[in-house]
């Protein structure tokens, strides 16, 4: 005779519709990620470096959306720094946006603790 396979205690259920509540769970979340993803698209974000010089504004899923540049800045004489503060502000833009991105998403999965899922880093 065959010994049964115990279970680990968080995989027991006594009505047996664990996998099917985990999955309902996943798909729950899934769906609402969807959701947040389309809200993040929507967002906007603000971003300046060089004292205003230079004004970013990014969506929430990491696209520009436009730039501003100071026109003082577009002296030929000071093509290196306008380069240097658009480096610095689209970087600065894209951290901001992805930070926004991971706090939303992660909500959405911190309660079903699954190792790595908080972490998607979307």
């Amino acid at each position: 005779m065959a010994k049964r396979k115990r279970r680990p205690p968080g995989m027991r259920t006594s009505s047996g519709k664990g996998a099917k509540g985990m999955m309902a769970q996943l798909q729950k979340v899934q769906e609402e990620m969807i959701e947040a993803q389309g809200a993040l698209a929507d967002e906007r974000l603000t971003v300046t470096a060089g004292g205003g010089a230079v004004t970013i504004v990014i969506t929430g899923d990491q696209q520009i959306d436009s730039v501003e540049i100071d026109p003082d800045l577009l002296d030929p004489d000071e093509q290196e720094m306008l380069q240097d503060l658009l480096v610095a502000a689209f970087n600065q833009a894209t951290e901001q946006a992805k930070e926004m991105a991971a706090e939303r998403m992660g909500a959405l999965t911190a309660g079903l603790g699954l190792p790595g899922v908080g972490d998607l880093g979307l």
